[in-house]
């Protein structure tokens, strides 16, 4: 089935936001939208709107201008099967002892190696991403320190693939959470296919606002692979969750960004023990004195 977008800019969140819900007015109707922030600090926002049949471009220009958006880029797309055409590109990668793996690649697991099995339907957080991939080299530099976090949570878990490493390597039950229902329905599918039923947790929350979350506190490791902007306004409730002496990870930073976060977390009484950076993004190691 051919598969049209429409794509634009806006200044702000707020406009954004307006412009993608009014788009769901059009006919013929779009089959989703989204609002993504253009993580560069010029709170831009792009706004994605997708349909199966040519959408109406006078349509479109018109509420693009009545929202002070830029013009709509429409495109159709040719039909890929998208899933294969990722398996073919996304070949296993290696964060120390972790190796991240689509099940079509199982067989190539090295010997001793701690595997983790998600498939590239569920691309968010394979691994691939230097952010994804930061989390894990800066856990393993923990592990090979001799530490050993007991209580742990992943903030933002995408497909869990943080939680189930650490589930991989350290005992109990390893919570996670995130704000998107189909990222939580991903990360138990995960859970299950990896054989971690019952060690991993995954709960629908924004940051700590679950009564799990909140009982099991406070943790010695958190993950938070997220963005700049709910990093900084996660800061003072990772203080009040972390235990004293516990770390998070904290990614989805780009380079550019990492010192305002750290200076929020700094701020906040967890200053930063070690920074990473790979390509344009940027982990951070922080710890509750």
């Amino acid at each position: 089935m051919p598969t049209w977008t429409a794509l634009t800019q806006a200044q702000g969140r707020a406009p954004a936001e307006g412009l993608a819900e009014a788009c769901d007015d059009l006919v013929p109707p779009p089959v989703g939208s989204g609002v993504f922030e253009i993580e560069d600090g010029s709170d831009r926002w792009e706004v994605g709107v997708y349909f199966t049949d040519p959408p109406d471009e006078i349509a479109l220009a018109l509420l693009a201008a009545a929202h002070g958006a830029q013009p709509f880029i429409v495109s159709e797309l040719p039909e890929v099967d998208w899933v294969a055409h990722v398996r073919r590109a996304l070949s296993p990668v290696t964060a120390g002892r972790f190796f991240v793996h689509g099940s079509h690649d199982a067989g190539q697991v090295p010997p001793g190696a701690q595997a983790l099995c998600i498939e590239a339907a569920m691309a968010f957080g394979t691994g691939h991403h230097d952010t994804t991939r930061g989390c894990l080299l800066a856990f393993d530099r923990m592990l090979d320190a001799g530490e050993a976090p007991q209580r742990i949570a992943d903030i933002g878990c995408g497909t869990a693939v943080l939680a189930m490493a650490a589930a991989r390597v350290v005992p109990g039950v390893v919570l996670a959470s995130d704000i998107d229902p189909v990222a939580v329905e991903t990360a138990q599918a995960n859970v299950l296919a990896n054989g971690l039923a019952g060690r991993v947790e995954c709960v629908l929350a924004e940051g700590f606002g679950h009564p799990l979350l909140h009982d099991a506190a406070p943790y010695d490791l958190v993950f938070a692979n997220i963005l700049k902007q709910p990093l900084i306004e996660l800061a003072p409730d990772m203080a009040r969750h972390l235990a004293p002496g516990g770390q998070a990870i904290l990614s989805g930073i780009l380079t550019g960004q990492a010192e305002e976060v750290a200076a929020a977390y700094a701020e906040a009484g967890i200053p930063v023990l070690s920074r990473d950076d790979l390509g344009d993004w940027t982990t951070l190691v922080v710890q509750r004195g």
